[in-house]
């Protein structure tokens, strides 16, 4: 077996771990400068959005320019009166895109460019886009999320619980703030890809802590009916026995993203691809992160404040300071917990996070006392 894969079997029976829910508010932090840093740079740089949104001309000559990409970008400043954006096209062309230019100045635009760059203006194309174009892919996409998000919120509250659906909630909107403000932070162009690589993750996201908050449900089975673990402690050996499973399908997500991001886009200097790569690829870190840190500690929180949890966790900590003071173990006195509460490696559940367990002696069968 490999490395990983030794570590993902003791993770899940929980002879190793991390207290993911015990420095939960380490994380909280962490999440809201994060947070907080997307904000800034949305309300103090705000986005670039694309020509798609603003409306606008885009150039085009499958003809090689006589000039450089940031000649012919100083030329379509100059006669635009506008910021332009210049990409080079794989036969040796030019792409020249200008916001907010209507039909009449286009017209002017492409005699001035065909002049600059040295190129016939028969073999310029020019289209026109409009911004009302833009205007409702943004709307059906604000529908299509809003829709989405009360979708998840509903199934999830009817699978699993209202708690779960409302930290999934909260796990979501957190990547998309993210994912926004990292696109604010760093100017790239907005543009209907961009669009459909934030609705995309969203399901990605959603599909992490789902398979936590599934691995969860099954784990605080009969709760009530034992006095060896807390909430808290079964929500924090959910997350571990996942671990390894949401950091492989993360990294296998990623890699080709990645591909994309940094060497189509940024080596190859294919422009058009950072539109979708970048918002999947900050998106699936982002959404791999919340599964972790933010989801599951905040069903825990919530949950801490049920009576019944309140009542179980002050039981436990009793019996636990109840043994201590006759110098035995809390795990080795009688329990009704029943046998199918837990997963069958239960004599390894409890074990200290981030400690291996070690066995309980007396000489007893794991199994039902």
């Amino acid at each position: 077996m490999s490395r990983l894969g030794n570590l993902g079997a003791r993770l899940y029976r929980g002879e190793v771990g991390y207290d993911f829910i015990g420095k939960r508010k380490i994380w909280y932090g962490v999440s809201i400068l994060i947070t907080i840093t997307a904000i800034i740079g949305l309300a103090v740089g705000g986005l670039n959005m694309g020509i798609e949104f603003k409306g606008g001309a885009v150039f085009t000559t499958d003809v090689k320019a006589k000039i450089s990409t940031s000649q012919a970008h100083e030329a379509a400043v100059e006669a635009s009166g506008h910021e332009a954006i210049v990409q080079e096209l794989g036969n040796g062309g030019l792409r020249i895109q200008i916001t907010e230019v209507d039909t009449a100045k286009a017209d002017a635009i492409k005699t001035q460019l065909s002049q600059d760059l040295g190129v016939p203006a028969e073999k310029i194309n020019a289209d026109l886009v409009g911004p009302s174009w833009g205007e409702q892919i943004a709307n059906k996409a604000w529908t299509g999320l809003g829709i989405f998000m009360v979708l998840v919120v509903v199934y999830l509250a009817i699978a699993f619980e209202w708690r779960m659906a409302i930290a999934a909630l909260v796990a979501l909107i957190h990547d998309i703030t993210i994912t926004v403000g990292v696109y604010a932070l760093v100017g790239f162009e907005v543009t209907p890809g961009t669009v459909i690589g934030l609705l995309t993750i969203l399901g990605y996201s959603l599909y992490d802590t789902v398979v936590v908050f599934d691995s969860l449900k099954e784990g605080q089975k009969g709760i009530t009916k034992q006095t060896r673990f807390t909430y808290s402690e079964i929500a924090n050996r959910s997350i571990n026995s996942t671990l390894v499973r949401s950091i492989n399908t993360t990294v296998v997500a990623l890699l080709p993203v990645a591909g994309l991001l940094f060497i189509g886009g940024g080596v190859l200097g294919a422009g058009m691809l950072n539109d979708i790569s970048l918002s999947l690829f900050v998106g699936l870190a982002a959404g791999a992160y919340s599964s972790i840190f933010i989801a599951t500690p905040l069903v825990a929180d919530l949950k801490e404040r049920d009576p019944q949890m309140k009542a179980l966790k002050k039981r436990i900590l009793a019996k636990r300071a109840a043994a201590a003071a006759r110098g035995e173990s809390a795990e080795d006195e009688h329990d009704d917990q029943p046998q199918d509460a837990f997963p069958e490696d239960a004599e390894t559940a409890g074990a200290v996070v981030g400690q291996r367990r070690q066995p309980r002696g007396h000489g007893r069968t794991p199994g039902k006392r």
